[in-house]
């Protein structure tokens, strides 16, 4: 008699080996860039090229080797194309420098040394995290601590003595002679706090209410959660001076509650309230209108459409090709090396470069996706789609507003905006996604014996 059929156990490789190639060559682009920069700038490759290629191999190997012995399991590209993009943003940072040099002389500030400062701060929490975060599924014991860290982060830039309002925005505090962000940590804690939540809620929140046009709505009673949020949207919105934020904060709320309870009906009314907040903010709220009056009109140039304008011009100069890095007017742009970051790549790198960016962003979320697909438990799932998503909303947002597809908003592009706050906070999203893919992946202890018998069939992946 044959033996019984099995059902085989999936039992994914680690993949290491692939992680070291694709950083080796996600470096390759990073230092080409580098001397192409110093090519079309300087007419010659920068003499610190060779130190440091060293550094960002030393650096690079220590962090793969991190990788391999505490997630061994983890995704093999999300590493390596975070490394790609922060290192771009590094070198496009280092282009802007040289330009300030040219026209302001020795005194000019320069922002790419800070930038590698906050990018190894970056790496030193990566490896926290990786380290303390040892199994994600633990974090759900702390979701309303996570929910009141992120209020607590929220209020922090409106308290009179910590808090800074830079370019009318109400979003920094200082610290030690430091400016940080706490919104760019918030999200994470509310990415915490919503999949926890939803969670222990979603059997509740996915009951059906009315039906209207084919599409189930919620119950009425159910309905404080999505409106809290809201409320809470809103007050960023009114009282940081933040559009951007409060876009991403709602939205991640509103797309996590749909994935947990697979009710379309609460995508309308999501949308419902964000335009209802959103026409209420651009007709009483002086900041918001002249975002949207911006959007609508940026012509003729004022100082209220200059910025927006400006990148306008150097994107449409930029062409299908782009001027060459080092070889056009990025610097023309204000904040050309952080809200308009995207905007100077646009025009040395063209339509083409600009796509491959977007293009290696869209990896980064189809990874994190694929992640939440993989993981075998309900929290995980949600924090990774949570996760996930909230990096896509980001880069809609800089992209759109850049583009002219929404209004403007005050965010950075994830890894490559000149900003410490966004940096360490991004690398800390990396980990926790690399992180739940290392226990989703890693085989179940009945996979994962030395010697099987002939009726275990194993699939590697």
């Amino acid at each position: 008699m044959s033996s019984p059929a099995t059902t085989p156990a999936v039992v994914h490789r680690k993949r290491r080996g692939a992680e070291a190639l694709l950083i080796a060559l996600a470096l390759a682009i990073v230092i080409f860039a580098f001397c192409a920069v110093g090519l079309g700038a300087r007419g010659e490759v920068p003499g610190f090229v060779a130190g440091l290629a060293v550094l960002l191999v030393v650096i690079a190997v220590a962090t793969h080797l991190v990788v391999r012995f505490v997630a061994p399991y983890a995704d093999p590209v999300l590493v390596p194309l975070v490394v790609a993009l922060n290192g771009l943003g590094i070198a496009m940072i280092y282009r802007l420098d040289l330009a300030r040099l040219d026209s302001l002389g020795e005194e000019a500030k320069q922002f790419a040394g800070r930038q590698v400062m906050w990018t190894a701060l970056g790496l030193l929490l990566f490896v926290a995290v990786l380290l303390v975060v040892r199994d994600h599924r633990k974090l759900q014991a702390y979701t309303y601590t996570f929910g009141l860290a992120a209020l607590v982060l929220l209020i922090l830039p409106l308290l009179p003595v910590v808090g800074r309002q830079i370019n009318g925005a109400r979003i920094w505090i200082n610290i030690g002679g430091m400016s940080l962000q706490p919104g760019e940590f918030a999200k994470i804690c509310l990415a915490i706090f919503f999949a926890g939540y939803l969670v222990v809620k979603r059997d509740a929140l996915a009951l059906a209410g009315r039906r209207f046009m084919g599409i189930d709505f919620p119950r009425g009673r159910d309905l404080g959660p999505i409106l809290a949020a809201w409320l809470v949207s809103l007050g960023v919105l009114i009282f940081q001076r933040d559009l951007g934020s409060s876009l991403l904060f709602f939205g991640l709320f509103v797309v996590m509650l749909y994935v947990a309870t697979e009710r379309p009906g609460w995508l309308v009314v999501g949308t419902s309230l964000f335009l209802g907040g959103a026409l209420f903010a651009a007709t009483t709220f002086s900041h918001v209108q002249s975002r949207v009056d911006a959007w609508l009109s940026p012509f003729p140039v004022t100082d209220g459409t200059f910025q927006l304008t400006q990148g306008l011009y150097g994107m449409a100069w930029g062409g299908l090709l782009g001027r060459g890095l080092g070889e056009g007017n990025p610097y023309l742009t204000p904040f050309a090396y952080s809200d308009f970051i995207f905007a100077s790549f646009a025009e040395e790198l063209g339509l083409a470069g600009s796509m491959a960016i977007l293009l290696m962003y869209g990896l980064i979320v189809e990874r994190g996706l694929r992640i939440a697909l993989l993981c075998r438990d309900a929290f995980g799932k949600l924090l990774a789609t949570g996760l996930a998503v909230s990096f896509a909303l980001q880069v809609f947002v800089v992209v759109g507003g850049i583009t002219r597809i929404i209004p403007l908003t005050g965010l950075t592009t994830p890894f490559m905006s000149y900003g410490g706050s966004s940096i360490l906070a991004n690398w800390a999203i990396i980990a926790l996604l690399l992180r739940i893919s290392d226990q989703s992946r890693r085989p179940p202890p009945e996979a994962a014996p030395m010697q099987m018998d002939d009726a275990t069939q194993v699939v590697k992946l």
